[in-house]
């Protein structure tokens, strides 16, 4: 049986630690809501705004010149006219200091009435693939929005130039036809439904992402920190020849983190509810993810601490288990990205197995069935990874 007094006393110990430097206690209480912020406000908008663009308009014709002014009214782009030129060559967009460059080509206005329309050029800053991806798309649906408006004006001007004979025969062909005829030039369209997240809000998707990496950082940097403490200071050794078992040791030092975790990810999702408008459903299993992943997490860092013989060892652990974690973890970004290798081993992640039934439950609305898998992989990474770190001291001990 475990002595709580014991454990208590440890973990009063380690409340002192805790305490005893102010700057850092202010430090780690105001970076989750703080980085909440930041991280929330780069993942807020599903889609781009304001992005740089400049127009040239070789063609000045009444269709160009319409096609900018529609282009000008989006808010997609930051539009920047310039004055039409002569020649070929390519815009310098560093100079204008725009990702994107459009020209409209001279007689382009003609070829749409030729049948023959001309292609519009566009130039796009390259070293930014997600930009120059949504900046082409963009203008792609913002050229096919231009041409459905312009079609009842086209087939009017049309009808008004054909001859009479021509309107005789139309009324000779046979309905089927006629309805064929119509189906053809009506645009066609898809009726999409978007299930659990009907508002496509890209935040909804990342928050278990920024608030398993804020919640990791944290935990693992400084949890991995108190026994290379101890070991620096010489206390580590008094406090071996104590009665107190290295289970109770571990779990001693545990358990103010805990606490302070439970507090950092409470302020966390608070921001994310109260400014962004995130919902969160079924507190409960939510709330049983995050205890596991936050035992896991501080399981870790105290392995890291057995481990490691001085503090900056063990930050410099953490460091470099934390990079990959940041990259692999499907935090950001789906798993199905990476290679099949790749994926492997983000599967060896706590912060993996934490975003995957942290958006199941609270975007899905999964029972827990669905996520056993994730919730067990978390339990046994807590278990293994704090009796790693209790045989580590008994070996200290020998």
């Amino acid at each position: 049986m475990f002595s709580l007094m014991g454990i208590l006393s440890v973990a009063y110990k380690e409340t002192l630690h805790i305490l005893r430097d102010r700057r850092i206690l202010i430090l780690v209480i105001m970076l989750p809501p703080l980085l909440t912020l930041i991280f929330g406000y780069a993942f807020d908008s599903s889609s781009i705004t304001n992005i740089p663009m400049s127009v040239e308009d070789r063609d000045q014709s009444d269709a160009s010149q319409a096609f900018t002014k529609s282009l000008a009214g989006k808010e997609s782009f930051a539009l920047q006219t310039r004055s039409a030129t002569s020649g070929a060559e390519a815009p310098d967009l560093l100079r204008e200091r725009v990702q994107g460059s459009l020209i409209i080509p001279r007689g382009w206005g003609q070829s749409l009435k030729s049948g023959k329309p001309s292609p519009l050029d566009l130039y796009v800053d390259g070293s930014d693939t997600t930009t120059g991806e949504e900046l082409s798309g963009e203008l792609q649906q913002a050229l096919g929005d231009f041409q459905l408006k312009s079609r009842p004006d086209i087939i009017g001007n049309i009808m008004d130039q054909l001859p009479v004979e021509v309107f005789d025969m139309a009324e000779k062909l046979p309905p089927a036809i006629r309805d064929e005829f119509e189906s053809a030039m009506d645009p066609w369209t898809l009726k999409t439904t978007v299930l659990y997240n009907p508002q496509q809000r890209f935040i909804d998707y990342v928050i278990p992402g920024i608030i398993g990496l804020i919640l990791q950082l944290l935990t693992v940097t400084l949890m991995a920190c108190t026994i290379a403490r101890e070991r620096e200071s010489g206390t580590l050794y008094q406090l071996m020849v104590t009665s107190l078992r290295r289970t109770e040791i571990v779990i001693g030092k545990v358990l103010p983190y805990l606490g302070l975790s439970i507090l950092l990810i409470a302020m966390a999702v608070a921001v994310a509810h109260f400014h962004f408008g995130t919902q969160f459903q079924r507190f409960g299993t939510l709330s049983l993810i995050c205890f596991l992943f936050l035992c896991c997490s501080l399981g870790l860092g105290l392995l890291i601490s057995a481990f490691c013989h001085t503090q900056t060892q063990s930050i410099q652990f953490a460091v470099f288990y934390l990079l990959p974690v940041l990259m692999l973890s499907g935090a950001f970004s789906p798993l199905e990205q990476l290679p099949p290798a790749i994926q492997m081993i983000s599967q060896t992640f706590p912060l993996t197995h934490f975003c995957h039934a942290f958006r199941l439950v609270n975007m899905h609305n999964a029972d827990t069935g669905f996520i056993a898998g994730d919730l067990f992989f978390m339990l046994f990474g807590a278990v293994v990874s704090c009796a790693g770190a209790a045989f580590l001291l008994q070996r200290i001990q020998e």
